[in-house]
Order: structure tokens, then sequence, then C-alpha cells
């Protein structure tokens, strides 16, 4: 029961994760965090089966930061959607990831953006995007309260109002959330929004 969401605002993006780990019917972790810092600049928030997101998101980050040490500059996020979009495709063709993938970031000449990337290999730049059992509600909320010149601020007032409408009306909703932000300053993480802590089982 995957949520993976994101948005871009008037100088920022927001990409925001479950961060379950489940199999089958068994939840295995509370805690995994499915938004990989690619660079100094930007965040790729994955879903899908656990060893394809992990091995997946690791070569990506990997890619990119070989790219910058051989060319002395960083791709920027465009180049970094194609890129991750061709490594879909060929993917495809022959032994394919099941993985679903939001990707921000922010560029000095062009600023934030957001590109949604499916496990078929399309790609297209979004305003707000989701993935899982969850964009309904996500996608539902931002719909009605999303606006391009949203402040940091408003944002974050609108993912906790998207986490709280998927944890009430999703039958098998994560109780865990972590938000990541990223900016002129760059890529960071924001905030966890916690109902469960790993453990609390045990020590109860």
């Amino acid at each position: 029961m995957e949520s993976v969401f994101g948005l871009v605002g008037k100088d920022f993006a927001i990409v925001v994760a479950d961060s379950s780990a489940v199999h089958s019917i068994l939840v295995h972790k509370t805690n995994e965090d499915k938004i990989m810092l690619l660079d100094s600049h930007k965040i790729m928030g994955a879903s899908g089966e656990t060893g394809d997101r992990a091995q997946f998101t690791e070569y990506i980050q990997k890619n990119v930061a070989l790219y910058q040490f051989r060319n002395g500059i960083p791709l920027t996020t465009a180049a970094t959607a194609n890129f991750t979009r061709g490594e879909l495709a060929t993917a495809l063709r022959k032994n394919p990831y099941q993985v679903n993938i939001i990707l921000a970031g922010y560029d000095k000449e062009t600023g934030p953006s957001l590109y949604y990337i499916d496990y078929i290999a399309s790609l297209h730049k979004l305003e707000k995007a989701a993935f899982g059992y969850g964009s309904y509600f996500a996608l539902s909320m931002m719909d009605r309260h999303y606006r391009r010149d949203m402040t940091v601020e408003e944002a974050i007032e609108l993912v906790d109002k998207c986490i709280v409408e998927i944890r009430s009306r999703l039958v098998v909703a994560p109780p865990n959330f972590v938000i990541k932000i990223v900016d002129k300053e760059g890529a960071r993480e924001y905030a966890w929004r916690q109902s469960i802590k790993d453990g609390s089982v045990l020590e109860a």
C-alpha cells in the first residue's frame, strides 16, 4: 500500500513517501527511506518492489555522480529524468524494473521541476504527481488545494492534508512518511510524519 507524491512550489519542489517496507501481509519496518538524494540538488522518490527500488535508485545515483566526476558539471534535472527514462526503457526489453519514480530537482537556469516516470518508461514533466494506492487521495487533495505559487509553509500544510487523508481513508494505510525538499539551497530532509516508531511493539 505504497504512497509517493510530490509537487512544485514557487521556488522549490517537495517529494513525500511512506516509509513502510512490506512483503505480502507482513510489515518488516516502518522507517524505510524511499527518497534517494541523487546529488546536491536532486531527489528521487520511488515505489515498487523493494529490491528493484533499492537497486535502480542506487544505480541512477552512482551514474549521476559518475557523469559529474567525468565531465566536471552536474546533469540538469531534465537530463537526469531522460537518462532514467532511457535506462528503464532499455531494461523493459530485457529484465524490467518494477519501479515508479518521482524525480525533483532545482537548476539555476530553470528553477524547480518535477518529473513523473513510471515502470514502463513514460516520462512527463508535471507540477504535481503521485504513485501508489495513496495517489487516489493525494491527487484529489492536490487538485483541490494546489497552487503554483505556494510557499513552503503552504505546501507543507497541503502535504499534511494529503497524509491525513491517506491515513484515514486507505484501508491498510502506511503510518509514517518522510518529506524531502529541494530548492536553491540544495536537497535535504525536511521532516518525518510518524504515528508508529520501529520497536514500539517490542517495547510495549
